[in-house]
């Protein structure tokens, strides 16, 4: 089945004890069992739920993949990819990913004995470059958060297997819609559903892909062992904004290149980057491995640090707040929101600078998010 009829009807049959067409949303703790540990596949929640499984279902189908295990939050779901490696381990890590991953690798499981290597992960000789006898993982985002750098998911994979270590690749950015990373090669397959997934800015969650039984049942325990498993409400939400994705990311897409070309032609702008410009130092590649190039830009302004900040906080239909992925456009200052995390040193070695500034551009009509930004500007 092609992506649009998968996103309607991948694990999401009409129920059977009533025929609803919309997946229930099971909001109970336990189950009833005929005899004990005799039951129809539920017993306890925490362990699994028919609407959780629904979501699971799905989006292991648009990815491409057999398995999913669905988690409270973006971030849960990366606790649980890094509980699959111990104290010894080594990863090799892209140097440009959303902040909390970050603080997570290296405040959490640093001082459990994990040890990562921060790399450009758009140069695959990095990435080898930093591989040891013990790296079981390389991690990356792409496009990445917040510079939207282009990484080859097939050489990485490529360099990782070579290794005998796993690819996980953060997809949350391009979504299944616009890139199919397991396609490429990676084992795991990550997504903050709280963004484009979902794409409505009301539910926090996560979700793991991956086409192997034995890592799927790993990710399962931890899920189960844990607790950190997202509620009926958030899964039903989520299975319903995914019904409207490729809908929504067309229309991001188009937005954010009419958005993107009109910064890059202001005098107020000193740089754009957006895969979807031919200026972007990974435009070819973007091309190759995505089928757009997603809502997000990163801007810098010719302008100071306390000028962009006005800028930043004087738009009226691009809302300052710390998100991505909804039908609403908002900006962030990455620095001082999403990235405090990053020491700046680091920041500035990777080329990400105090005054850049991030824009998830929304749905809205586009002409009116350009009228926006202009006036934005002219106040400069």
């Amino acid at each position: 089945m092609h992506f649009d009829t998968l996103a309607i009807h991948a694990g999401q049959k009409p129920d059977s004890a009533t025929g609803a067409l919309a997946t229930p949303i099971y909001q109970t703790s336990t189950y009833a069992q005929d005899a004990p540990n005799v039951h129809k596949g539920f017993d306890y929640s925490r362990a699994n739920n028919p609407t959780r499984k629904a979501l699971e279902d799905n989006l292991a189908a648009l990815e491409g993949v057999p398995y999913g295990v669905a988690f409270s939050s973006g971030l849960a779901a990366i606790s649980a990819i890094m509980n699959l490696f111990k104290s010894g381990d080594h990863v090799v890590a892209a140097n440009d990913m959303y902040g909390g991953t970050y603080r997570q690798f290296r405040q959490l499981y640093e001082k459990y004995g994990i040890a990562f290597d921060f790399v450009d992960a758009s140069n695959a000789d990095a990435i080898q470059a930093a591989m040891r006898q013990n790296t079981r993982l390389v991690w990356i985002e792409t496009p990445s958060n917040p510079l939207l750098k282009i990484t080859d998911i097939k050489a990485a994979a490529d360099v990782a297997h070579a290794n005998r270590a796993l690819l996980a690749v953060d997809s949350t950015l391009a979504t299944p819609y616009l890139q199919r990373p397991a396609e490429l090669g990676a084992d795991l397959v990550h997504h903050s559903t709280t963004k484009y997934l979902n794409g409505h800015g009301d539910v926090i969650g996560g979700a793991v892909l991956v086409k192997d039984k034995d890592l799927f049942e790993q990710l399962r325990f931890w899920q189960k062992s844990v607790g950190s498993v997202p509620s009926p409400m958030d899964c039903y939400l989520v299975l319903r904004g995914v019904k409207t994705l490729s809908l929504r990311m067309d229309r991001h897409n188009q937005n954010a290149q009419a958005v993107a070309e009109f910064l890059q032609a202001h005098p107020s702008v000193k740089r754009v980057i957006y895969p979807g410009l031919e200026s972007h130092p990974h435009h070819a590649l973007a091309q190759k491995q995505m089928s757009g190039f997603s809502g997000m830009i990163a801007v810098e302004l010719n302008a100071s640090f306390e000028q962009s900040m006005v800028f930043a906080s004087g738009l009226k239909l691009f809302t300052l707040a710390e998100d991505l992925g909804g039908v609403r456009s908002l900006v962030c200052h990455p620095a001082s929101m999403t990235h405090a995390s990053v020491p700046r040193e680091e920041r500035l070695k990777n080329g990400f600078s105090d005054e850049l500034i991030r824009l998830s551009v929304g749905i809205e009509d586009g002409r009116d998010l350009i009228a926006d930004l202009k006036t934005g500007l002219d106040r400069l």
